[in-house]
């Protein structure tokens, strides 16, 4: 089975190519990048006007199955992503069961062998049960499938459990991606200060994520071992890691989307669609995100995509669920908020969705390049659309950007050498 992708601009991070070129598939690997390939394909696709990425890779993710079916499953989650020109995705274990032993993440790989339509490569939990009391059997579980280690939704609060998860997850090779949320100071529902206090509902402290995000820090330079914060989204936590990365400590962190789009201000406008955890932060966090991306503070961008139906969300907002979908708006995010405002180029873009997050994972992929496999987003970086709830393809539908008018829109989505995705217009 041949592609022949004819005149897209390809832009590979790793190479530096960022060039109008032919690029032909076969089978599952990427064979030719040229100018004017003629060779015979079972499919040609003109690409005129389209742009070529590695397949991008969202590292944190939610697809709920076990356990919480009736807000998305492996099945819809996965069209979702290759919707949003994923073709990786790395699903948390905040499940019911709790991917805690080998027998259970086997089950979930094995649904994923089954039904999904992308590359899904699950984290196990660090502890039983997301407890934080008692860690799982790290080597049982890497042997099981496990990409990497999270109890991602539940902080590790004690610093003696989770600097042994540290050090064993690097011993075999992997890490721990940390939820920074120190519990005595998160209580509340939106960021603390003038909007919560405007809405009357209590304030999370920024220092929730700030001192774990610190300790992390702390674990790492001591013991020289890789340490990774997810969703980072205070100014504080940034300057924290930016000046780690100078002392040489091995610390990579994360952020999302809507921490470089939106305020708490959002909360106003889109209620309990704007509520997460960390909470959407105010303009100066906001700016020192962007900072962040910019001079690579930040190594990659993940979309916290986390699914909750309706009628979870439609209820009084201290009592909502925190979470949004975001597979499917974060390109549109990203090319309107990080490439048209010129804070960073499409290499940029690149290497903080394909080319970093491979590189964390330790997995062959995020490069465009002959002999590499072809995982390969293709999309309109012109295109304008209104993102309308019915065209939403997660099975949940609790997103701020819903009724906006979107840029960038993914035309193609390539797994394994096979077009998983279409856009039908």
């Amino acid at each position: 089975m041949k592609i022949l992708l004819k005149n897209g601009k390809i832009f590979d991070y790793e190479t530096k190519l960022q060039e109008i070129k032919d690029l032909l598939i076969e089978d599952d690997k990427i064979v030719k990048i040229d100018d004017n390939i003629k060779e015979n394909a079972d499919t040609i696709i003109d690409c005129t006007g389209l742009f070529i990425i590695p397949g991008m890779i969202d590292m944190h993710c939610h697809l709920r199955e076990p356990g919480f079916e009736h807000k998305e499953t492996i099945e819809t989650g996965s069209k979702s992503a290759i919707a949003g020109g994923f073709t990786t995705i790395c699903p948390m274990p905040n499940t019911k069961p709790t991917p805690d032993s080998a027998i259970i993440l086997q089950e979930i790989t094995q649904k994923v062998r089954e039904v999904a339509v992308c590359n899904v490569l699950p984290y196990s939990s660090v502890t039983k049960g997301e407890k934080g009391e008692e860690l799982v059997n790290f080597e049982e579980m890497k042997k099981a499938g496990a990409i990497a280690f999270s109890d991602d939704g539940m902080p590790v609060n004690n610093s003696r459990i989770m600097r042994e998860a540290i050090i064993k997850a690097n011993m075999l090779g992997t890490f721990v991606a940390s939820h920074c949320e120190e519990k005595s100071v998160s209580a509340g529902a939106i960021n603390a200060g003038e909007v919560a206090e405007k809405l009357q509902v209590q304030g999370v402290l920024p220092e929730a994520e700030e001192i774990m995000a610190a300790r992390e820090i702390v674990i790492s330079e001591t013991n020289n071992v890789r340490a990774h914060i997810c969703h980072v989204s205070t100014k504080t936590s940034i300057n924290m890691i930016r000046d780690a990365k100078k002392r040489g400590v091995k610390v990579t962190c994360e952020t999302c989307p809507h921490y470089f789009t939106f305020t708490v201000n959002e909360v106003l406008k889109s209620g309990t669609n704007a509520k997460m955890n960390p909470p959407l932060r105010e303009e100066k966090d906001r700016q020192a995100v962007i900072e962040g991306l910019k001079d690579g503070t930040i190594d990659c961008i993940i979309t916290d995509h986390a699914p909750h139906s309706e009628d979870e969300k439609n209820v009084e907002l201290s009592k909502a669920p925190n979470g949004i979908i975001g597979f499917e708006t974060a390109l549109s995010a990203e090319i309107m908020n990080l490439i048209d405002t010129g804070y960073i180029s499409y290499l940029d873009l690149v290497k903080l969705t394909s080319y970093n997050p491979a590189k964390i994972l330790g997995i062959d992929k995020g490069i465009i390049k002959e002999g590499k496999t072809a995982d390969i987003t293709i999309f309109n970086p012109n295109e304008e659309y209104i993102y309308s709830k019915g065209k939403i393809v997660s099975k949940s539908k609790n997103s701020p950007f819903i009724d906006h008018k979107l840029k960038g829109k993914v035309k193609y989505t390539i797994v394994n050498g096979k077009i998983m995705y279409k856009d039908a217009k």
